[in-house]
């Protein structure tokens, strides 16, 4: 009777599924809990029912209808198997996966973070490339300026007259034919850049909204149970080397998964609370003491380097060489300090590496961002009051400079700092052994780049171009100075939530900062007389004042000006906005609590 039962149940299961269609049928067998074989033995039982109706109902395919289908199939095993090509042209996939198993998420983060950045300046530079730059190739003059190589260093010269900068841009309406489509360049241009900083912000808002749902929300992402012993192994992994990398990948994660468990909780005297007390606030004093001294360095330098520039060599080629001094002395800053604010977070010995580490990045962002912020108020306040016959291209150099200055010391530091430690600890003092990876310094060398591109979008266009490909040398620079000369974390621990970290770093204060600065200068400050798409004008945002004016005449675009009036320059809409997110984000925030409340009574249940 058992045995009937078990065939009636399976007939009625294979004709359920004969009658579904073919995505609901895959998804039905892929969610059984059965074994590969009992699957394809149903799957085959159910083509065969099929096959069989359709013989029974005497529906013959006609031999136009079998090609079709023929050639549906075929194209879909094609794109299956170029979206495989394609997935294995991604040089980065089985690196991250190698960095994962040997080194431990904490390393891994930084290398998934490069990644995204590296693809986020691909996004940039495609679409002012697209908007901005190809339009000017239309308009553009030839160059008259001989090349001599050093523009490369330098980004002038040669460089001046070209797509690279600001001043090379027109302010004319670009049209190939008399009576064909206009292109406005003042338009195109400060449109491009805002629209790019409106979907930079909504990228990085959803990307820290998936990321801590992913680590913070969900429970499941970092639980340490026997379902990580016993259900997280692929089946389908029949090379030997996947398989040892595997296994690597799943040993650290159950290591950094005990680590957690078993943290240790240390109990200090009185006397040792207030002394470990003390030495964090003197390292402290000393972090902050050192970051004001750099600014104020950097800020003199600023001022007697453009003194330098404009006073004794105007337009030489050797005065330009000479504003590598101020990159230079930047970057040495940059790098110098933040192994003198590792050096101090030994001296505290915080009780987790990723005390360490986080105290790392907010001591290094203080001084990045502070340099950053007393730059900008340089380019701003001091540069755009100059002399100068294009600002915007001036401060545009300043930029290109510092960021291709800051990726050479950063190989640099990759060669000199992680190379030589490795040749002193394994040959001169072996007692220090290989270096670690330090992840918050690398960081934040990362958020400042990408600060510096941000900043710099609006007097070179094409500077996300550049920063693409320093950032694609960097990640297999050091991607090999990790294998060779660092050694695994000493203290293998679980980073859940750093990636989330990272993001919000690079959205606060890096992004936010920028918007001010671009909101400065695109409001407040008045553009070059001589050069640039917005020359002749009171700021740059009076070209879409302009616009909208000669829109008024035009009825068919009333709609545009009653927009412009009424939402983008109302401060009732932005008010009104910004109550329904703020009542939006306190409804999901009551919305997290009840889920963690939730989530603590069924572990209570489990428990009990």
């Amino acid at each position: 009777f058992c045995f009937l039962h078990g065939f009636d149940a399976e007939e009625d299961l294979v004709g359920n599924l004969a009658s579904m269609s073919t995505n609901e049928r895959i998804k039905a067998i892929q969610k059984m809990p059965e074994t590969m074989r009992k699957k394809r033995e149903i799957r085959n039982k159910v083509l065969k029912e099929i096959t069989k109706k359709s013989r029974h109902r005497g529906a013959r395919t006609s031999c136009c209808m079998q090609c079709l289908q023929g050639a549906a199939v075929s194209f879909r095993r094609f794109g299956n198997t170029l979206s495989e090509y394609f997935h294995q042209l991604w040089v980065w996939h089985k690196t991250l996966k190698i960095i994962g198993a040997e080194f431990g998420t904490s390393v891994l983060s930084y290398f998934v973070f490069l990644k995204w950045l590296l693809n986020f300046n691909i996004f940039s530079f495609l679409i002012n490339f697209s908007f901005i730059t190809i339009p000017q190739f239309l308009a553009a003059e030839p160059n008259n300026l001989s090349f001599t190589g050093l523009e490369l260093f330098t980004g002038a010269g040669y460089f001046q007259q070209t797509v690279l900068y600001y001043g090379f841009y027109t302010n004319a309406t670009i049209s190939k034919m008399e009576n064909g489509a206009s292109y406005n360049m003042q338009l195109a241009y400060i449109f491009t850049v805002g629209v790019y900083f409106v979907i930079c912000f909504l990228i990085l808002l959803f990307s820290m909204a998936k990321f801590f749902s992913r680590n913070f929300i969900n429970p499941q992402a970092f639980s340490v149970n026997a379902s990580k012993l016993l259900c997280t192994w692929d089946f389908n992994i029949t090379n030997e080397k996947a398989v040892k990398l595997k296994q690597k990948n799943l040993c650290t994660q159950i290591k950094e998964g005990l680590t957690e468990v078993n943290k240790e909780v240390l109990n200090f005297s009185a006397m040792e609370r207030v002394f470990r007390i003390a030495v964090h606030l003197l390292a402290w004093v000393v972090s902050l003491g050192t970051a004001a001294a750099a600014c104020t360095g950097v800020y003199f330098l600023s001022i007697n380097n453009l003194k330098l520039f404009m006073k004794e060599h105007r337009n030489d080629l050797e005065s330009q060489t000479a504003m590598l001094v101020l990159p230079v002395i930047v970057s040495l800053l940059n790098t110098l300090i933040p192994f003198f604010f590792s050096w101090l977070g030994h001296l505290e010995r915080f009780q987790t590496p990723g005390q360490h580490i986080y105290v790392t990045i907010t001591r290094n962002i203080i001084l990045k961002m502070s340099i950053v912020g007393i730059l900008c108020y340089y380019w701003l306040n001091i540069v755009a009051a100059s002399d100068s016959q294009c600002w915007e291209t001036l401060v545009g150099q300043d930029i290109y400079r510092l960021v291709l200055v800051d990726f050479i010391f950063c190989l640099l530091g990759s060669l000199f700092g992680e190379f030589l430690r490795r040749i002193i600890g394994t040959t001169v003092c072996k007692s220090l052994g290989l270096p670690e990876f330090d992840i918050g310094r690398n960081l934040l060398d990362l958020i400042y780049a990408q600060t510096l591109t941000w900043i710099g979008i609006l007097f070179s266009p094409l500077l996300p171009g550049i920063q693409m490909i320093a950032f694609f040398i960097v990640f297999f620079v050091k991607k090999v100075s990790l294998m060779r000369n660092c050694q695994p974390p000493c203290k293998i621990w679980r980073t859940a939530q750093m990636m989330t970290s990272f993001i919000f770093l690079l959205f606060c204060p890096s992004f936010l900062g920028v918007l001010s600065v671009i909101g400065v200068t695109v409001w407040r400050l008045k553009p070059s007389e001589e050069c640039g798409p917005f020359r002749g004008l009171p700021s740059m945002y009076a070209a879409v004042t302009e616009w909208i004016q000669i829109l008024e005449s035009y009825t068919a675009s009333k709609w545009v000006v009653w927009i412009y009036h009424n939402l983008i320059t109302s401060e009732l809409f932005f008010f009104i906005i910004s109550s329904f997110v703020l009542i939006v984000i306190y409804l999901y925030w009551q919305i997290i609590q009840g889920r963690k409340t939730m989530t603590e009574l069924l572990r209570k249940q489990i428990n009990n």
